[in-house]
């Protein structure tokens, strides 16, 4: 889904854009994506970001699976029949 994002930019960039934009024959947004993208890969290599290893909180729990899985579902059963009683 996309989302609405705002900035103030430089008239110069907005113009650099529109005009990249029609000699590629493509949208300001796909032009606005790859240049983040492309410059998102270029931080990543240089200062050696790992995403995974900024989001390990998933992989490194202290409770096995079965046990995470076991207390969702319990809180989930719990919440279906809290309005039956």
């Amino acid at each position: 889904m996309d989302k609405i994002f705002s900035a103030r930019v430089d008239e110069v960039t907005v113009r650099r854009i529109g005009l990249i934009a029609r000699h590629l024959h493509t949208s300001k947004k796909k032009i606005i994506e790859s240049a983040i993208q492309m410059y998102a890969d270029k931080i990543e290599d240089e200062h050696n970001i790992d995403v995974l290893e900024q989001t390990f909180g998933a992989w490194h729990r202290k409770e096995p699976a079965q046990q995470v899985v076991e207390k969702a579902r319990k809180a989930f059963r719990q919440s279906m029949t809290r309005h039956q009683q």
